[in-house]
């Protein structure tokens, strides 16, 4: 299942951004940033789309594994945990990049979600 579209992260600028000044939230096999949105930073058609309390953007090299159709899926599966999860107090929009590091793709995929969780926790976005 896809991100929807208010919830996608989007643009050189904005991942330039979160990059830079992005919080950083380190586990074994991922590396979640968190950034306090700037919106007029987003493209022009996301600027004119539904607000959101938070947007998302998944990092995935080929490092991490050489077929595009296993990052794919790694994606995907994370896309449908971040929607499942309560991101955010709801006062303040957020940007979330989320990072696999290389030897993530040979995790079981219960270790992966576990580990996004409890970054979410960590960084105080989740409860």
């Amino acid at each position: 299942m896809a991100l929807p579209q208010c919830h996608r992260l989007k643009g050189q600028r904005v991942f330039n951004r979160v990059y830079q000044k992005g919080r950083k939230t380190h586990g074994p096999f991922l590396l979640l940033r968190v950034l306090d949105a700037l919106p007029q930073l987003l493209p022009a058609k996301q600027q004119a789309s539904p607000a959101s309390t938070w947007r998302c953007g998944i990092v995935i090299s080929s490092k991490v594994h050489k077929r595009s159709v296993r990052r794919n899926r790694l994606r995907r599966l994370l896309h449908e945990h971040l929607l499942a999860q309560q991101i955010g107090d709801g006062q303040r929009c957020l940007w979330l990049l989320l990072s696999l590091k290389p030897g993530s793709a040979e995790q079981c995929p219960q270790a992966l979600l576990g580990e996004c969780s409890q970054l979410l926790h960590q960084a105080g976005l989740t409860r």
